[in-house]
């Protein structure tokens, strides 16, 4: 399966990083399916700037309604009108900054999903849930919480205590839970499953990228920081080929 590198640049970016990062990547050849997020303001200048090249743009998050009296969200369609194919979901500081459910994450995938965006649903447990042994547990329960029937996006699992942080989990450590992510995807969606991208998110730099993106049953990268830097970004891509 192809990759993806998905790239989540968080609360960062102005009018100017954004159009040199976009400059900086238009041309150069990527040898994997590449997918840039930025914030909300800035998605419609990407796409506009990413017209015609390889990388895809879209957003951070999505409210589970289509439009209504929700100061300070933004919905599917705007992101969809605006020239996003992707949305992410479920990421872990949105669970945590904003008490987003299981249940409510999987409401804005099937609004994604409604909209004809991919949603990228979001996983991971906390250090504190690994050190206590319960990390299938809680990544099993986020699965089958947050995604819905006939789920046809991408799942993104990310060690909460990796992210941000410079750590990361051994490559054993990721396989397993890959390998826990893959096997619980095709209990429930049988074959379908099996071709579903899992992506790995967790301090992804391009000095550990290509480690991480050989260990089975990792289809990608969801990238923080260092998609923030275009030659970063350039250089995990192609660390996937």
């Amino acid at each position: 399966m192809r990759k993806l590198i998905a790239g989540n640049w968080k609360m960062f970016g102005t009018l100017a990083m954004a159009g040199a990062w976009a400059n900086a990547v238009r041309g150069a050849a990527i040898p994997v399916d590449a997918l840039v997020c930025p914030p909300a303001p800035l998605v419609s200048l990407m796409a506009h700037a990413l017209l015609g090249s390889t990388v895809a743009v879209g957003g951070q998050d999505c409210h589970a309604a289509d439009e209504g009296a929700h100061t300070g969200d933004v919905s599917a369609p705007m992101l969809r009108d605006a020239g996003a194919t992707h949305v992410i979901v479920g990421h872990s500081e949105r669970r945590a900054d904003h008490g987003e459910t299981d249940a409510g994450v999987r409401a804005k995938a099937v609004a994604a999903a409604r909209a004809g965006l991919l949603p990228i649903v979001c996983v991971g447990e906390t250090e504190a849930e690994r050190d206590a042994g319960a990390a299938q547990e809680v990544v099993g329960r986020q699965l089958t919480g947050s995604l819905p029937d006939g789920f046809a996006g991408v799942v993104a699992y990310e060690p909460v205590w990796a992210i941000g942080t410079g750590r990361t989990p051994t490559a054993a450590d990721v396989a397993a839970m890959h390998a826990f992510i893959r096997q619980t995807l095709e209990q429930r969606f049988g074959s379908h499953g099996a071709g579903l991208r899992v992506l790995y998110g967790g301090s992804v730099k391009p000095a550990n990228a290509a480690e991480l993106l050989a260990v089975p049953n990792v289809d990608g990268a969801l990238v923080g920081g260092a998609s923030l830097k275009a030659d970063d970004f350039l250089a995990i891509c192609r660390a996937s080929a």
